[in-house]
């Protein structure tokens, strides 16, 4: 059985008083489903000292254990600094740091090298979906951005459409699970029956509490990755709550 997962992704937001949303969370986090906040890398290992019943986890890493890489944070920080977790392939990445999935493969094999779970995004752009090319472009970046060594434990995807992060947008519940169907099969045929009903399948763009119990009654969605909505205990809560029925 696959747990639930709501993982909420705070971007380049937050400062150390931002902490005080993780005390305000820890009741929604006592329910079945897994709670994460991946703060700004500034705030791990912090948040780590402080999370309680809460997983924390980055939003990226590089893809080498060290070296001369001015101002990255490799998968081994991340961990000592006490995350469990790791975003990679994010769509603000791919787009305006022009990540391959070729990287964001390397990045997964370092994620797990490390001991971290890889949680690993796709998605459409608008263009892309009005042109008929969502599952192309999503069976494309699953094929090139995960290695073959992929488990349940070790790795997540999310499903972003690029359309809808952050754009109040949000695919019809039948496009969603027409995307996550699609993701399950491909997984299937790629690394078998027993691993690929492991993977955790997150959907994530334009979740909040008004639309949470819509989404999660959708087959095979099993948790959200939650941007600005995941800012405040007080957004992220019923979200949570949603999720745990």
């Amino acid at each position: 059985m696959r747990r639930k997962l709501a993982a909420g992704n705070w971007k380049m937001n937050g400062t150390t008083t931002a902490l005080s949303e993780l005390d305000a969370l820890q009741d929604a986090a006592s329910g079945a489903a897994e709670v994460l906040i991946c703060p700004p890398a500034t705030l791990v290992a912090a948040a780590a000292a402080k999370s309680g019943k809460i997983a924390i986890g980055g939003q990226d890493c590089h893809s080498a254990a060290s070296g001369a890489h001015t101002g990255d944070v490799s998968a081994q920080m991340l961990k000592d600094a006490g995350a469990t977790y790791v975003i990679l392939g994010h769509s603000e990445r791919r787009a305006d740091h022009s990540e391959s999935d070729a990287l964001v493969a390397y990045k997964t094999q370092a994620a797990w090298a490390a001991g971290l779970t890889a949680i690993v995004c796709v998605g459409e752009t608008l263009d892309e979906r009005e042109g008929g090319k969502t599952l192309d472009v999503v069976g494309r970046q699953l094929a090139a951005s995960l290695p073959d060594d992929v488990t349940g434990a070790n790795t997540v995807i999310a499903y972003e459409p690029v359309w809808a992060i952050g754009t109040d947008k949000v695919p019809t519940t039948d496009q969603i699970a027409e995307v996550h169907s699609f993701m399950r099969s491909t997984l299937i045929q790629r690394f078998g029956n027993d691993t690929a009903q492991g993977i955790r399948l997150l959907y994530g763009g334009s979740v909040k509490a008004s639309n949470a119990t819509e989404i999660f009654a959708v087959a095979d969605v099993d948790g959200a990755l939650v941007g600005g909505a995941s800012l405040t205990a007080s957004d992220f809560a019923p979200i949570v709550a949603a999720l745990n029925g």
